[in-house]
């Protein structure tokens, strides 16, 4: 399931052994599976997807540093 959200505190991602990356702050959409969450961003100067472990990004939500726009009626 797809939805709609907005990072608004610190969300990290890690690639393959490296650092960690934080993920600006802003819209983001939200793409859910059994394992884990992939988020995407786009802005003017850049663009970029992440997947983070489902219990990171319940963490995330909890603590508001991603918060879910309300579902969209269609």
């Amino acid at each position: 399931m797809r939805q709609r959200a907005r990072i608004t505190g610190t969300v990290e991602y890690r690639e393959g052994d490296g650092a960690n990356i934080t993920i600006r702050r802003g819209p983001c959409e939200v793409e859910e599976s059994a394992l884990d969450v992939t988020l995407s961003w786009s802005d003017a100067d850049s663009h970029g997807a992440a997947a983070i472990p489902l219990g990171d990004y319940k963490r995330y939500v909890a603590s508001k540093a991603i918060q879910l726009d309300p579902p969209q009626a269609g």
